[in-house]
């Protein structure tokens, strides 16, 4: 069970209150938000191994340089040749350094890559398991993940609330195979990711293109030399687009083939004075152990 790191605790500081705090007033809504819902899921599903992805370079240069309006809205700082730095509440901030301090001592596995996001270790260390596994998060760019061993847990709505993604799920929600997904979000934009899409293809319009064209190249080549039977207007804004459209497919594609060791079989092992120093400090003796028994 692979877990989007960065996106758990996002969620997480924005649904769970902030006037829980550490004794010395440290906020750490985030940090117990995403302890819970790690124990939960493995509790829930009983994986053999866990791995916490996590944003070595939450915004890499390969894919700014292809397409730069990716995610420049969230940039506060620009880092000339060094990870940018990110726009965020300065109460999560405070809390991101513990959390991993916290996952280090319960013998968490935190996975991340220089020059890639947490997206694409959790690409790989999919990829290259064999049996079952389950990618957590709420990003649905991982839906491409996808494929007969692997499952998108989805908690876009919250964890109470996941889904879980398999091929069937996303041909009736969207109307796609998970092997087409990227040709469809690149189609249909992902304004959160500062990726526009084409103008006048929508969700349904984008499905139907990806339906009738093998690829994003056959479909721009059809869009720019008149053949198929693309309608006139998004004809043309296939045509103006032809450039972007194929930067945008590497963009959004996960890398899945990284130089990453698997993370080892459960249990974690705990250091056990770590954890007592740090359920102390912040509070959390009861998240933090109930995370170690489920992880034992």
């Amino acid at each position: 069970m692979v877990f989007d790191t960065s996106y758990l605790y996002y969620r997480a500081f924005f649904g769970v209150p902030s006037s829980l705090r550490a004794p010395d007033g440290t906020p750490v809504n985030a940090i117990r938000g995403l302890l819970d819902s790690i124990t939960r899921l493995v509790e829930q599903y009983s994986p053999d191994r866990v791995a916490c992805a996590w944003d070595d370079d939450w915004r890499p240069a390969w894919r700014t340089d292809l397409v730069p309006s990716y995610k420049a809205h969230r940039v506060e700082e620009e880092i000339p040749l060094g990870v940018d730095q990110e726009e965020t509440p300065d109460e999560l901030g405070v809390q991101v350094p513990l959390i991993r301090e916290v996952l280090e001592a319960v013998g968490m596995p935190i996975v991340g890559a220089a020059e890639h996001e947490a997206d694409d270790v959790a690409g790989t260390l999919a990829t290259q398991h064999e049996g079952r596994c389950w990618v957590v998060t709420g990003d649905r760019d991982l839906f491409q993940l996808v494929d007969d061993d692997t499952r998108v847990i989805w908690v876009g709505q919250g964890v109470a609330k996941h889904a879980v993604v398999d091929s069937a799920w996303l041909q009736d929600k969207y109307g796609v195979l998970p092997e087409r997904y990227v040709d469809f979000s690149v189609l249909r934009g992902d304004p959160s990711d500062g990726l526009p899409g084409v103008k006048g293809v929508g969700e349904k319009s984008a499905a139907r293109l990806t339906d009738a064209f093998g690829s994003l190249e056959d479909l721009v080549r059809s869009a720019l030399d008149g053949s198929g039977s693309i309608p006139p207007a998004i004809r043309r804004s296939i045509a103006e687009s032809a450039e972007y459209i194929l930067k945008a497919e590497v963009v959004v594609s996960v890398v899945r083939d990284l130089p990453l060791a698997a993370p080892p079989h459960l249990p974690l092992v705990p250091d056990a004075r770590r954890v007592a120093a740090l359920s102390e400090r912040l509070g959390l003796a009861g998240p933090i152990n109930r995370l170690v028994a489920a992880c034992s």
